[in-house]
């Protein structure tokens, strides 16, 4: 693992997730720029002295010339080194699990897509909502037509924890947010607009092909958005809208996703991420429930408990990990449902389009390939 010392609120979710099912280990780790706290957060979590390195290119180095060397890494620093780091690791022969998003800016993520190809190995994002088993079965829902041809997406992301400017307060999560070296050209819309972002196309089956931006930085003071309000169009027809903000006070984690098509409509949020409704055109509404013999295979695998067992965050996040493992055990080319670099640009590719096109009406999101 490279960062997610001390006072990092992702980098202990990583581990947690990583090593829920006993696929992998945390074995070495370059945790943060100060040594007592590098050294801290490796005891803490069981990595021998040895294996607890200074910064990540000793890390890489030293367990490449290892025997039973670690074989993936983790990225859970801020935005402006999940290139650096993710290429060395890729150069060196190790996979890669990064937290989202997957770099600073566009042409870094277009350059990393290369490092993948050439690397041969295998590279993940941490979309973390991608992993809920009610996620997957609302996937396959939409691509096995069951709603009809998709007509409308709606997905709305609200949290209100930058409602004041506590970045400026000594808040160490907010503080590398808010700065545009550390956390790239978007604020909010880097932050948790990706995510909406992601899970729209993940779920409803389609790439976004053109935008019309509304990013505001509401706080007094602030450089980055912390609200943004997206039209979209999708391939093959479908009209969205996107909507994440930090600034709505009040909004903890809200995230909520609607698709509707020509003879019914689902819909998922995170707060009930148990449950699936779905409302029929000329039939009475269904809610499907997570861990039920009833849904997709992708599903079902994505639930350790029967159904009516709570399952959340932690373990939405770990079905990544076990997916990541799976396919590193495997030797395959590809991690099957895991978000990987070309989510990735495409991430980039929306980030920096709607910053650009912010207030100037419809603009083409191009390939991001």
């Amino acid at each position: 693992m490279v960062g997610g010392g001390p006072g990092a609120f992702i980098g202990p979710v990583h581990r947690m997730a990583a090593e829920l099912d006993g696929h992998i280990r945390l074995v070495a780790g370059a945790f943060s720029r100060d040594d007592a706290k590098n050294n801290a957060a490796g005891r803490a979590w069981g990595v021998a002295d040895d294996r607890i390195y200074a910064d990540y290119s000793q890390m890489i180095t030293a367990e490449r010339a290892r025997e039973e060397g670690a074989e993936l890494v983790a990225v859970v620093t801020p935005n402006h080194l999940h290139f650096e780091v993710s290429a060395a690791a890729l150069r060196a022969g190790l996979h890669v699990m990064s937290d989202k998003p997957a770099t600073l800016d566009l042409a870094e993520a277009r350059a990393l897509a290369k490092a993948v190809a050439a690397s041969g190995k295998l590279y993940g994002l941490t979309y973390t909502y991608t992993g809920y088993p009610m996620v997957r079965e609302a996937r396959e829902m939409v691509r096995r037509g069951d709603l009809g041809k998709i007509r409308k997406i709606v997905v709305e992301y609200t949290q209100g924890w930058l409602s004041k400017p506590v970045e400026r307060d000594g808040d160490k999560q907010a503080g590398w947010r808010a700065d545009p070296a550390l956390a790239g050209v978007g604020g909010c819309i880097g932050d948790i607009g990706v995510h909406a972002f992601n899970i729209a196309e993940f779920v409803g089956g389609a790439l976004v092909e053109r935008l019309c931006a509304d990013l505001a930085s509401v706080v007094p003071g602030r450089i980055l958005d912390d609200d943004c309000n997206i039209l979209l169009r999708f391939a093959g027809g479908a009209r969205g809208v996107l909507i994440a903000s930090q600034i709505s006070a009040g909004a903890r984690n809200g995230l909520r996703l609607s698709v509707h098509g020509e003879i019914g409509g689902l819909t998922w949020s995170h707060e009930r991420h148990t449950e699936l409704t779905v409302d029929w055109l000329d039939a009475p509404s269904q809610v499907l429930h997570a861990g039920s013999a009833y849904l997709s295979a992708p599903a079902r695998a994505g639930s350790r408990l029967p159904t009516g067992h709570p399952e959340g965050f932690i373990e939405a996040f770990a079905n990544l990990y076990t997916d990541m493992a799976d396919a590193i055990a495997a030797g395959r080319s590809d991690a099957g449902l895991v978000p990987g670099i070309a989510d990735g640009v495409r991430g980039m590719a929306f980030v920096e389009t709607a910053v650009a096109a912010n207030g100037q009406g419809w603009v083409d999101l191009e390939s991001a390939a």
